[in-house]
C-alpha cells in the first residue's frame, strides 16, 4: 500500500508593511501558498497604499486582515499568534523594525508578533541611507540577538537612480529563510517529546555528483548539487542516528554533527564505500555517479591547437557501485538506491525505476524526475519510494528536509 508524506502545511502569517517594496511580497506569498502552505497575510493600513487588498487576497486564498478591532470577539493577534508555524515580514521597514526592537505594539501585526511563540523572520527593504543609520544598525543587532532571522537587505537599484544596500531579498532566499524557520520552530516546540527514533544506528549516506576528470582542468560531471543528500545526513543526525556523509563534490555546507568525508570521482567513492559500508547498518546512496569516465586521463591540458576541429574522447563504465554495496552488504544492513530520471510521463518513469530496482537488488530505491527544469539544485522535490518487489510504498512531496524525513521513515519501518 503507498503511503503518501506530504510536507508539513506550515501555518504561516506574512506582515507586509508600507515600503515601496511590499508589491514584492506578493511572490513571496505565491510561492509559500505553491508549496502547500496555508497564508494569512496580515497589513498595516500604509502597505495598502502600495498593493490593494484585493491582490493580497487572491494570491493568498485567505481574507487579508488589517485591523486590530476587527474581530474583536475572536482575539486576533492572540489567535494569528498562538496558530502561526512562523511569522515573516515582507518587507520590514526601518519603522517595523524599530518598533519590533523595543516591543511596541499599535497595530495587528506588532500585536501579533507579541502574542505569539512563533520564530520571526524579517526582510528589511528601505533606502541606503536609511538601513545604514545607527539607528536602524542597533535596532536589528537587538533582532537577531532575540532570534529574529534578518533576510538581506541586498545591494541593488533602488527607488529613482540610487544604488546600494537596502534592496528586499530576492524571493528564495526569503521563502527559504521563512520554511527553515518554520522547520526549526516545530523542533524547539517538540523538543521534548521529539523522537529521537534512530538513535544507536549508523547511517551512509552519500550526496552530490562525481566529476571524471578528463585532464588537470576539465572533468565529466553532471548537475546534482547533493541538496537532497545533505538534507538526509541532517535530519539522521538529529533524529539521533551516528551518520557519515560521503561527500561528492556538494555545492551546500555540510552539516556541522557529521563525519565528513570528500571525494571527487567515482573510483573515489566505490573505494570509500567498500571502506565504510561494513561499518553501518543503513546506506543511503543519493549521490548521482557517472557511469562512465575517460579510458584515458591527460597529464597535461588538452590544446585546441593541437586537436583540429574535433576531439574524441574514448570512455569506459565505472563501477556499480550500488550493485557492489548490494552484493557485498553485511547481515540485517538496509541499503537504499536513488534513481533520477528525465522521462517525462509517470507510468514510463515509474516502469525505469522497477527496472532498476530490480537489477541492483536494493531494498528500497527513490525515484524522482530530474531534467533542465526538475529536480537539481532545487529547493523542492517530489519523489517515489519503491521496495524491491517494485510497489510503490511512500510519496513525499516538499522541501528536502522534509523529503529526507520521508526516506529515513523508510529506513527506520524496515529495521
Amino acid at each position: 500500500m503507498t503511503e503518501t508524506a506530504q510536507a508539513p502545511a506550515w501555518r504561516i502569517v506574512v506582515g507586509v508593511t508600507g515600503g515601496i517594496a511590499a508589491y514584492k511580497a506578493v511572490s513571496v506569498i505565491r510561492s509559500l501558498v505553491l508549496l502547500g502552505h496555508h497564508v494569512d497575510v496580515i497589513a498595516t493600513q500604509e502597505a495598502l497604499r502600495f498593493v490593494g487588498a484585493p491582490t493580497f487576497e487572491a494570491i493568498s486564498r485567505n481574507p487579508i486582515r488589517t485591523d486590530l478591532f476587527e474581530n474583536v470577539s475572536k482575539v486576533q493577534h492572540v489567535a494569528f499568534g498562538q496558530a502561526a508555524d512562523v511569522i515573516a515580514v515582507v518587507p520590514a521597514t526601518a519603522n517595523t523594525l524599530a518598533k519590533l526592537s523595543i516591543g511596541m505594539a499599535d497595530d495587528l501585526l506588532t500585536n501579533t508578533i507579541l502574542a505569539s511563540l512563533a520564530p520571526v523572520v524579517v526582510a528589511p527593504a528601505m533606502h541606503t541611507e536609511m538601513w545604514q543609520h545607527p539607528a536602524t544598525q542597533t535596532n536589528v543587532r537587538r533582532l537577531d540577538e532575540r532570534g529574529v532571522t534578518v533576510v538581506g537587505p541586498d545591494s541593488g537599484r533602488l527607488t529613482g537612480t540610487d544604488e546600494g544596500p537596502g534592496r528586499l531579498a530576492e524571493t528564495d532566499e526569503i521563502v527559504n529563510a521563512i520554511l527553515a524557520a518554520a522547520r526549526r520552530g516545530a523542533r524547539e516546540r517538540q523538543d521534548a517529546e521529539l523522537e529521537r527514533d534512530l538513535v544507536g544506528r549508523d547511517i551512509l549516506v552519500t550526496a552530490g555528483g562525481t566529476r571524471e576528470p578528463i585532464d588537470p582542468v576539465r572533468f565529466l560531471g553532471n548537475r546534482s548539487s547533493g541538496r537532497q543528500g545533505v538534507a538526509l545526513a541532517a535530519r539522521a543526525a538529529e533524529r539521533g542516528a551516528d551518520v557519515t556523509l560521503l561527500a561528492a563534490n556538494i555545492e551546500v555546507p555540510a552539516p556541522a554533527n557529521v563525519n565528513v568525508v570528500r571525494v571527487s570521482s567515482a573510483e573515489q567513492l566505490a573505494a570509500a564505500c567498500a571502506e565504510l559500508a561494513p561499518r553501518h547498518d543503513t546506506i543511503i546512496m543519493a549521490a548521482a555517479v557517472a557511469d562512465f569516465r575517460p579510458e584515458h586521463v591527460q597529464t597535461g591540458k588538452i590544446k585546441k591547437e593541437a586537436t583540429g576541429e574535433e576531439l574524441t574522447l574514448t570512455f569506459k563504465k565505472n563501477p556499480d557501485i550500488l550493485r557492489n554495496m548490494v552484493a557485498a552488504r553485511v547481515d540485517g544492513q538496509t541499503i537504499i538506491g536513488f534513481a533520477a530520471e528525465t522521462e517525462e510521463d509517470d507510468q514510463a518513469r515509474l516502469e525505469l525505476a522497477r527496472a532498476k530496482v530490480k537489477r541492483k537488488g536494493c531494498d528500497f530505491l527513490v525515484l524522482n524526475r530530474v531534467g533542465w527544469n526538475h529536480g537539481f539544485g532545487r529547493e523542492e522535490t517530489e519523489v517515489q519510494v519503491l521496495k524491491l518487489s517494485g510497489e510503490v510504498v511512500k510519496e513525499a512531496v516538499g522541501d528536502k528536509m522534509s523529503v529526507a524525513d520521508a526516506i529515513l521513515d523508510v529506513a527506520r519501518e524496515r529495521a
